[in-house]
């Protein structure tokens, strides 16, 4: 960790015999270079000039020590390099202040040289030692977000897949998953300054609204293929089955984590979106009927994003409608499907919408 002979110090006197004395001391262990006043030294160590330790005179003309000291804890290129002032200053108050500015250690004249040699390789060795652990300090901060982004991108990875198993069950094929949940992430982001949802939706909150989205039709992996890929409408019997998809959801994500032995935060939102997404303003929907503020923000966000989406894409018993008569249909529902506050929202963001839904389209 440590080697003397690659250490570098840097003698700043404004008096020749004094650098002569000191450097003598130092040479036959380290690599010395010298300054004669304050100005100079600071010259030297702006010229990016690897400088281990410095050794510091007080009394010079022009800019003292202490001046000198300042300006070198003030400079982030080299507050970390260790200062040792060696003055004929020898009051307490005078070594008290030195130590303020940062110094990390004070040697008065005349000097011992076995005592000054000592000290210097003291501070070598701790300088060394607090270089390893800030190298390997920001080493580890390095791989820690390193895995940090893997864990993350894994997690994006198993969602979609995920998300994408249970919509090739389904008629609902091609980028649904994709749209909805940009949607969600634009509608989100308009409403984050509104007084009803501020307090919600924070750009975190938002990032695992995003992330979570897809798995808002998880539990259609549960429904019967007779069911789920029927192209007529359902009976009355098949369509209690499919309303069953929101509590499979909600549950399989339970499942997981009690496997897990731990919660996960955006899975909390999961849960939500998955269970209540089916949920009606006017508290008509399923699978609790919930009204009003009792459905949860992520799952109203959701409800609109997977509405409107429905509305314009191809299934094999309908044709896509338009973005205009979707948006349409959307406005018809605020107050009773939709939250009235969000249903604006949507619709003061029908070009980016629009541009969402064109962006991903599904395959013919």
């Amino acid at each position: 960790m440590y080697s003397n002979l690659k250490a570098t110090i840097l003698v700043v006197d404004d008096t020749p015999d004094n650098i002569n004395l000191i450097s003598g001391l130092l040479k036959c262990n380290y690599k010395v270079k010298a300054a004669t006043s304050g100005e100079r030294a600071l010259k030297i160590l702006q010229g990016n000039s690897e400088v281990d330790l410095i050794l510091l005179d007080i009394m010079m003309p022009s800019m003292s020590g202490f001046e000198v000291c300042q300006q070198l804890k003030d400079n982030p290129n080299t507050e970390s390099i260790p200062v040792i002032f060696l003055t004929a200053m020898s009051s307490v108050s005078d070594e008290e202040y030195g130590l303020k500015l940062g110094a990390v250690d004070y040697i008065t004249k005349p000097i011992s040289p076995s005592i000054l040699l000592a000290r210097v390789e003291n501070h070598l060795k701790i300088k060394a030692a607090n270089d390893f652990l800030k190298d390997k300090s920001q080493f580890l901060e390095l791989e820690v977000n390193k895995r940090t982004k893997e864990i993350a991108a894994i997690q994006d990875v198993a969602i979609l897949a995920l998300a994408s198993l249970a919509e090739t069950r389904d008629n609902e094929t091609g980028n649904h998953i994709l749209r909805t949940k940009f949607y969600v992430k634009a509608l989100a982001e308009y409403l984050q300054d509104h007084p009803r949802f501020k307090h919600f939706l924070t750009d975190h909150t938002i990032h695992v609204l995003h992330k979570s989205a897809p798995l808002h039709d998880i539990g259609k992996v549960g429904i019967p293929d007779s069911i789920l890929l029927k192209p007529g409408s359902f009976t009355r019997e098949e369509f209690e089955i499919m309303k069953t998809h929101t509590t499979l959801g909600r549950d399989a994500i339970v499942h997981a984590e009690t496997h897990l032995g731990t919660t996960v935060e955006f899975l909390k939102y999961a849960k939500e979106i998955a269970y209540s997404h089916q949920e009606k303003w006017d508290g008509s929907g399923y699978p609790e009927g919930l009204a009003g503020d009792d459905i949860p923000i992520s799952a109203r966000l959701m409800a609109l994003a997977d509405v409107y989406d429905a509305l314009i894409s191809h299934r094999v018993y309908k044709e896509g409608m338009s973005h205009e008569k979707a948006m349409q249909l959307i406005l018809e529902g605020r107050g009773t499907h939709f939250d009235p506050d969000m249903t604006d929202a949507f619709a003061a963001l029908t070009d980016e919408i629009q541009k969402i839904a064109t962006s991903f389209p599904d395959s013919k």
